[in-house]
């Protein structure tokens, strides 16, 4: 393999972009980038209640892509916004098959990461005739300890002063379950109170996706058109256990052991740590796991966009 680290393909314009009306009041933004007919793809964003950007397009060849993207329930340019009613993981995994539907494609290849990672691995499970392939990254696979990890105890030791902010938000008596704490306050009736913990829940989960600190993500992490949708469905998604029974996306791998997969991980992800990417890889000895020994868990470290942007060449067949 060459040594040298690939970047992000150049800056694309979508082709095609547009609403779709998925039922029970919600209207998912879609857009289409790459060239129309060419092996297809779809981009699974990460949260539950991020959204996807302008970045985002540009893990894939254009010459050799026709990537969907879109706006997950509640989030980004989908209506109504932040709205968490009706909103879980198996209607979303539905909304994907209708967003397959409507593009024509036979099958896709799913992508996604930390949030991501866990519905495209959910979607194959429940339609592994429609996936061509699966690229993971940060892998989440929503058990009990990772939630623990995250939102008891696990990163708070890692990020110490990050922690203490994030709590200390919350009375001391209501720290027993912060999860529940915050999901009162984001769904109080005060907008105040709401914005506040949107902010603190964003800002927390920005301070540990990245291996050195980034002031432009943690920015952008704490702009309210973000961190609200963001952080109401987080911890909706939080509280219901994501919808799934405990350990349920490794005890239905064997439903995906036929399609390819590559999962990239950070060695240093305080968010999503390796050993879920590694539970993953034991159970699903046919996924290729790369680990990429300097980077954290975002997307936009130079390690893990190049494991990507490496990861859709060869599933195009694009070798270097």
């Amino acid at each position: 393999m060459n040594s040298e680290r690939r970047g992000l393909y150049p800056e694309i314009e979508p082709y095609e972009t547009g609403m779709l009306d998925v039922g029970e009041g919600h209207s998912l933004y879609y857009e289409r980038v790459g060239t129309p007919g060419a092996k297809p793809a779809v981009f699974l964003h990460g949260g539950p209640g991020g959204g996807m950007s302008e970045d985002h397009r540009r893990q894939w060849d254009p010459e050799l892509y026709d990537v969907l993207l879109f706006d997950q329930r509640g989030c980004g340019k989908s209506l109504p916004f932040a709205d968490i009613e009706n909103n879980d993981t198996w209607r979303i995994v539905e909304d994907i098959e209708k967003l397959r539907e409507m593009c024509g494609h036979e099958r896709w290849q799913a992508f996604g990461g930390s949030w991501g990672s866990t519905l495209a691995l959910a979607y194959a499970q429940k339609y592994p005739e429609r996936v061509s392939e699966l690229v993971l990254r940060g892998v989440f696979l929503a058990r009990q300890t990772e939630k623990d990890w995250l939102y008891t105890y696990g990163a708070s030791e890692i990020m110490a002063e990050q922690w203490d902010d994030f709590s200390g938000l919350i009375p001391v008596d209501e720290r027993g379950n912060l999860v529940q704490a915050y999901y009162d306050r984001l769904t109080s009736e005060d907008e105040e109170t709401r914005l506040a913990a949107a902010k603190e829940w964003s800002l927390w989960e920005g301070n540990v996706a990245t291996l050195l600190p980034d002031e432009d993500l943690l920015d952008s992490f704490a702009d309210p058109s973000k961190a609200v949708p963001f952080a109401r469905i987080c911890a909706k998604f939080f509280l219901e256990d994501f919808f799934l029974d405990e350990a349920q996306l490794l005890k239905d791998v064997d439903k995906i052991k036929h399609i390819p997969g590559i999962i990239v991980q950070g060695r240093h992800d305080i968010c999503t740590p390796p050993t879920s990417a590694w539970a993953l890889k034991k159970a699903w000895p046919e996924a290729d796991l790369w680990i990429v020994h300097d980077a954290g868990h975002s997307a936009g470290e130079p390690g893990i966009i190049d494991g990507l942007v490496r990861a859709t060449d060869k599933l195009a067949g694009k070798h270097d």
